[in-house]
């Protein structure tokens, strides 16, 4: 069994390489002693399951030939709970291959050779790259608050970012024949860090595979969000095999669409009500919020399409004579901000809006300070996808995802609901036929 010893040291505590001072709080060590305690006996009980797997397998001299050897040299793994020192035990393994000629090698599941920060801790300093903080300033930012400042350090963090930058490039340039996306999101993401010039604009594209996941389809950095930056984006996807979205979802912004236009352009298109409401209330006095807010959602939050239809009408009807730009901003672009009335009642929830762009990047666009440094938009979009990356993990797929493949199919819906198709065709036709 691994044991945990900690040594006391005047006024500070020592748990493994875990400095405590006189500021950290008790709570802060019985978490990271009980984090170091359950590590050491889970890898414990990793061993000790491979060893007994292999309990029967003996040598010519009766010698088992996979035994326990000691322990590895100790290490520092940058937790949610801090720093933990590991001392992980080690595995002597005499079998060979008998295809390769090699011998087997016992690599730790829960505890990789390679791994010195945990997936939470990875997943954060893309963010705080986002957000302004520069490789330097990793180590003195987060040393104190995790305990340690191993694996922080610039020249670490400059690796992990050619290591991200890498597998941005290769997730470029991937094939897409094989993959069909039937909803697609699209949105430009400015992000004001690391450039002193220029902002890095980046757009993204987010679609709904057949089966209903969510999926990053593509990610680029353009001149803010011109019809030409989007055109070569979906160009590239369109060469590496991506088929014509059945509904496409994005803000006003006239560069999408007129790229979408050219490239797919049998794609419907479906505005965000997010965006929308936001500029129909930029043109509105604040005393009018309330009831504009109120009117808009008897549209976008309608039975039916009917029914949007009719409170548009009543939108206009309540504001126009005073307010003419702000409803215009709805009636000029009102077939466009229904079309997910055309399809699955379940799935309209998604496609109102371009949200699941807008919540991956909610705490790092539109940032008004530019931070110092000469800036990299290499590594910017490296962060980005990172960001991305991370949280399509914990993306959801959409409601009734058994209908996303029947709207590729071409399946009508009317009210949300689908329209089923005659078993049997008309006796006339069936008769014209049999002649």
């Amino acid at each position: 069994m691994v044991t945990v010893v900690a040594e006391p040291a005047g006024d500070d505590v020592r748990t493994g390489s875990v400095e405590l001072g006189e500021s950290s709080s008790l709570i802060d060590q019985i978490v990271r002693e009980g984090a170091q305690r359950m590590l050491a006996q889970a890898l414990a009980a990793e061993v000790e399951e491979r060893i007994a797997r292999f309990a029967d397998e003996r040598d010519e001299a009766g010698r088992r030939l996979v035994v326990r050897n000691g322990y590895h040299g100790p290490r520092e793994v940058l937790t949610s709970a801090g720093a933990v020192a590991v001392h992980a035990p080690r595995v002597n393994d005499r079998r060979v291959d008998p295809d390769t000629g090699e011998r087997a090698r016992f690599t730790s599941a829960i505890l990789p050779p390679w791994c010195r920060k945990t997936p939470k801790i990875n997943e954060v300093l893309p963010l705080l790259y986002l957000h302004g903080l520069s490789s330097g300033d990793f180590g003195p930012a987060l040393g104190q608050f995790l305990g340690s400042s191993a694996g922080l350090s610039s020249s670490v963090i400059t690796k992990l970012s050619e290591t991200w930058r890498a597998e941005q490039r290769v997730f470029a340039a991937r094939d897409l024949s094989g993959v069909d996306y039937v909803y697609l999101w699209a949105d430009g993401v400015h992000v004001n860090i690391r450039l002193e010039e220029h902002t890095l604009c980046l757009l993204v594209l987010i679609g709904v595979r057949s089966d209903g996941r969510k999926e990053l389809v593509a990610l680029a950095d353009g001149y803010r969000e011109s019809t030409e930056s989007w055109a070569d984006l979906l160009r590239d996807c369109a060469r590496r095999g991506m088929r014509a979205p059945v509904l496409a979802i994005g803000d006003g912004a006239l560069g999408f669409w007129g790229a979408l236009r050219e490239v797919f352009p049998a794609t419907r298109e479906q505005r965000c009500w997010f965006h929308k409401i936001a500029n129909v209330l930029a043109a509105l006095p604040k005393s009018a919020h309330p009831g504009a807010k109120k009117a808009l959602a008897e549209i976008w939050n309608a039975e039916d399409k009917d029914h949007a239809r009719a409170a548009a009408k009543a939108f206009d009807a309540a504001y126009g004579a005073k307010f003419p730009k702000a409803t215009a901003k709805i009636t000029d672009d009102l077939d466009e901000l229904l079309a997910c009335y055309d399809y699955p009642a379940e799935h309209w929830v998604h496609l109102r809006t371009t949200n699941p762009i807008e919540s991956t990047f909610a705490t790092v666009r539109h940032r008004t300070k530019i931070t110092k440094g000469p800036g990299s938009r290499a590594a910017g979009l490296a962060m980005a996808f990172k960001l991305i990356e991370a949280a399509q993990a914990r993306w959801r797929a959409v409601n009734a995802p058994h209908l996303v493949a029947l709207v590729r199919a071409g399946a009508r819906f009317e009210a949300g609901k689908l329209v089923e198709r005659p078993d049997t065709e008309p006796l006339d036709a069936t008769a014209e036929a049999a002649a």
